[in-house]
């Protein structure tokens, strides 16, 4: 017998090629509210055929976190435990019992495992904590974009569990284009949220504006509510790479080793530090950082985690530096190690045949 009465509930937009597939990893909830904000295809139709119950209400001002809002307030409010998730996730199977095993009578929110990427072979890439379980009666959305719950008690009781797997497969054709203005109007709403000030900088270098990047990310890691130092590295890579596409190459590397001495104990800094380097044929350096980012054995459960500091590339880095400086037995070595993880990439297959001939 279950324990909760457990809802889940989203919002959705043209979202009709995921709804089947979301409501099969859904239906362990005693419920699934879904409130449709102006769909033109036949998502409402395809939810309702599934018996989920769904209410249509077009958001204007569009704001994700009032569209959020309004789809809680569908949620009964005798409900114990609500799920918010997005309709191109998945939630692995078995997850409510896991749910009901973490949750107890003073539980407020519980914490799982996001794989917010996964690779063709469905391996995991980018991993972190999410927080969008949650009691009915103490949260509300906060935030134009990247929206955020905020609890109304003085003390949250969050609890974790690994074992509650979240994945996203997401659909990259989506336009992002409602992203960049309401990033603008939460900084302008909130100019000292260091997290949102973040995240327009990075959205800034996304759109190629690389000088409001610049000036943004500047903005971040000088406030002094930007504590987190994996978040004001990021914001150093970022403005190394606008640099990097402005041509300043000295500034980038400049702010690239800002960004590993912020934060010496993740790889990101030095994989794009080797990849400056590669660009300016300096192999011994490449080697130096591609080997010191391999000294970090362990991926940290943060959004900001780089595919790339985790697949073949530095092994590809590696391998190219060896190479061009005459060492052929660690180049084929380092090859080798990049086609275990991507065999059927032809330039790595290329290169290894070159590599071969030295």
């Amino acid at each position: 017998m279950n324990k909760y009465k457990i809802v889940v509930y989203a919002i959705s937009k043209n979202e009709s090629q995921f709804v089947d597939r979301w409501y099969e990893s859904m239906k362990e909830a005693d419920a699934i509210y879904v409130l449709d904000t102006g769909s033109t295809d036949d998502t409402v139709a395809k939810l309702k055929s599934h018996g989920i119950q769904t209410y249509e209400e077009k958001v204007d001002p569009w704001r994700f976190d009032t569209a959020r809002n309004r789809s809680l307030d569908l949620v009964p409010l005798d409900t114990d435990i609500c799920v918010c998730t997005d309709l191109d996730e998945v939630l692995e199977p078995g997850w409510r019992q896991k749910l009901e095993d973490t949750w107890n009578p003073h539980t407020n929110r519980v914490r799982y495992k996001y794989n917010w990427a996964l690779d063709e072979q469905n391996r995991p890439v980018v991993t972190f904590f999410y927080e969008k379980i949650h009691d009915r009666k103490h949260y509300k959305w906060i935030h134009p974009v990247h929206e955020i719950l905020e609890c109304s008690l003085k003390e949250e009781n969050v609890a974790t569990n690994a074992d509650i797997v979240l994945n996203h497969y997401p659909d990259h054709t989506k336009s992002r284009s409602s992203y960049l203005p309401l990033l603008e109007l939460s900084v302008k709403e909130d100019p000292l949220n260091d997290r949102n000030v973040h995240y327009l900088g990075r959205e800034y270098m996304y759109y190629g504006r690389f000088n409001e990047c610049i000036d943004t990310l500047l903005k971040h890691i000088n406030l002094k509510s930007a504590t987190w130092d994996v978040e004001k590295s990021a914001s150093m890579r970022f403005i190394a790479r606008s640099y990097m596409h402005l041509k300043r190459f000295e500034e980038a590397k400049y702010w690239y080793q800002r960004a590993i001495e912020t934060c010496p104990h993740t790889r990101e800094a030095y994989v794009e530090l080797a990849m400056l380097e590669l660009e300016n044929k300096n192999y011994f350096e490449v080697i130096v950082n591609c080997l010191k980012a391999k000294t970090i054995l362990k991926n940290a459960m943060i959004y900001i985690n780089e595919p790339f500091c985790w697949d073949s590339t530095i092994d590809d880095l590696l391998s190219i530096s060896y190479y061009n400086l005459g060492i052929k037995d660690l180049a084929i070595y380092h090859i080798n190690k990049a086609l275990e993880y991507a065999p059927d990439d032809e330039r790595l297959q290329k290169n290894k045949e070159i590599f071969e001939q030295l």
